[in-house]
């Protein structure tokens, strides 16, 4: 299965922006990216493992749940 890399601008628009199928291609293009962004801007640049790119959006796309460490 490939790495999709994408670029998640506010709010939530997705952009795809390369398939590859090594795990250290797919992380050192999205340092690179990460590197020339300003933090100001809100936008981010994530590696999802998927099948296709219809699931990789639809991963990316779903609020993830808040995590839970531990009981009240």
């Amino acid at each position: 299965m490939p790495y999709f890399v994408y670029k998640i601008s506010p709010p939530r628009q997705l952009e795809h922006l390369d398939t590859v199928e090594q795990y250290q291609q797919a992380r050192e293009i999205v340092r690179a990216r990460r590197q020339n962004e300003p933090r100001e801007n809100g936008v981010e640049y994530r590696l999802i493992y998927a099948r296709q790119q219809g699931e990789a959006e639809k991963l990316l796309s779903t609020p993830r749940d808040t995590r839970v460490i531990g009981e009240d």
